[in-house]
């Protein structure tokens, strides 16, 4: 039975129910462009299935418009997947729970995948009608934008002849991108040595925090789990003993961690000063976060005596140090007219992990200027290399320039003034858009980005505005419409 039948717009919906019962997690992308091609072909449009799974339908100009340079409609086919901790959700195989309450549609217990399904829905909804009047069409579907803007980088870019893109991977209503930053990956691996201990083992778990996308966020200085445990570790280990069993936090480098957690072992004559310091580390914490982390919360159960393998003090001592010396967050600002509010450089550490043999942290780079982004990315190899750990970059991905010149930009704004009767917002924005890897790929080309609203991307809490999707499908629909 359909959740979203009968709301208009009707084929953006359709179309965006059917993407949300396949599974298109990043890295898990077969079936979703499979799902394009079959669109395609079930319409006798020409599609270029890729290798790595990239798609791109053409569809020619409607009439009146065959003379008109083309346009590229552009978003990604991937999804960022994360769920609540009780949420039994399997994202290879099970169809997105979505629902509806009044102007929201969200996913019960899971990300809902409008970043950036939504942008596919409409792309399909205008290859699919001969209802709308555009110059000849080039709509460019990528895989794996969350995990580095793989499918972007792979893109056979000659098969691309628009000079005019149009990328709808943009998340609030009114605001139009115009440049965004670049970034990389960068991931820390310490070899470690354990051995078998006995002693009173607890579960630590600190949760309740907001998460959310590390570029479009950053800047509201939300918690980082991953970064809260470390500081607790160091926290403990100057007042007490102990031994690191486990640690874990983080599902994405792109996501700010909303919960980490550790397994430890205390002797038994430690067990209730252990409780109290960790009670009084959450008070000092709740205090710093007090206004904007207020189901911060640290969860410390008792499991009794048992024997575990454990770091030795040494391994144990270069985790603390990496934990601790590592930066975080926003790193540095922008100072140019105009854009005193975007943030220029900033890291977040999406991923911890420890198994018997390594320690493992991984975290997403972010610079709208190349040379501070590469800066920071050697403050963090230096920062492994002094503890034995290995540091390396991949998903180098480059920024996209604001281009002064823009023919889409103007038109649009027009556009939009004369809808909502006001002015929208025009920016850059502190995220990996895919039209910087475009940008560089096609150059010189005319580049423009929006989207719906939609909220809390990257967590379980994601919603999508139903009537923010009306409006915009029809901004889209107005914009092809005076691409003559």
């Amino acid at each position: 039975m359909s959740v979203l039948n009968g709301i208009e717009p009707k084929n953006v919906f359709r179309f965006f129910e059917e993407i949300c019962a396949i599974p298109h997690g990043s890295g898990n992308t077969r079936q979703i462009s499979d799902y394009l091609k079959k669109f395609a072909t079930d319409r006798s449009l020409k599609v270029n299935q890729e290798p790595c799974g990239n798609i791109v339908i053409y569809k020619d100009a409607s009439k009146g418009y065959e003379n008109s340079p083309s346009v590229c409609l552009q978003g990604h086919m991937d999804m960022v997947c994360e769920k609540a901790s009780d949420s039994r959700h399997n994202f290879k195989k099970d169809p997105l729970p979505i629902a509806v309450m009044d102007d929201e549609i969200f996913s019960r217990g899971t990300t809902l995948g409008a970043d950036d399904g939504i942008a596919v829905a409409m792309a399909l909804a205008i290859l699919d009608s001969d209802e709308y009047e555009h110059p000849a069409l080039e709509a460019v579907f990528t895989v794996d934008e969350e995990t580095g803007m793989d499918g972007a980088k792979a893109l056979n870019y000659s098969s691309i002849k628009s000079r005019r893109v149009i990328n709808l991977d943009s998340e609030d209503e009114g605001v139009f991108y115009v440049s965004c930053a670049g970034g990389l990956r960068g991931n820390i691996n310490l070899p470690v040595d354990m051995k078998e201990h006995t002693g009173i083992e607890y579960d630590v778990v600190i949760s309740g925090l907001h998460g959310g996308h590390s570029g479009e966020m950053i800047d509201r200085y939300y918690a980082n789990a991953i970064v809260l445990m470390g500081r607790l570790l160091r926290f403990l280990s100057q007042r007490m003993k102990f031994r690191i069993i486990e640690l874990s936090g983080g599902l994405m480098d792109n996501a700010i961690p909303r919960e980490a957690g550790c397994h430890i072992h205390v002797s038994n004559e430690n067990s209730t000063t252990f409780e109290q310091t960790i009670a009084e580390f959450e008070n000092i914490i709740k205090n710093e976060y007090r206004a904007n982390e207020k189901n911060l919360m640290i969860y410390c159960e008792n499991v009794g005596e048992t024997e575990k393998r454990v770091l030795r003090n040494e391994s144990a001592k270069r985790v603390m140090y990496l934990l601790t010396a590592v930066p975080d967050g926003v790193i540095k600002m922008c100072r140019e007219q105009g854009q005193e509010n975007l943030v220029e450089t900033s890291l977040n550490f999406g991923i911890m992990r420890l198994t018997d043999e390594r320690f493992t942290l991984e975290a997403g780079l972010r610079s709208s200027v190349s040379s501070e982004k590469y800066a920071l990315s050697t403050k963090l190899k230096v920062i492994a290399e002094a503890v034995g750990a290995v540091y390396t970059e991949k998903s180098d991905y480059p920024a996209w320039e604001y281009n002064e010149d823009s023919k889409l930009l103007p038109m649009l704004i027009r556009l939009y003034e004369s809808s909502y009767g006001e002015s929208p917002v025009v920016k850059g924005i502190h995220a990996g858009l895919e039209c910087g890897v475009i940008y560089n790929a096609l150059k010189p080309v005319d580049i423009i980005s929006f989207g719906p609203t939609i909220r809390h991307a990257h967590t379980p809490k994601e919603t999508l505005s139903i009537s923010s999707t009306e409006r915009t499908f029809k901004l889209l629909t107005d914009l092809l419409r005076e691409l003559k």
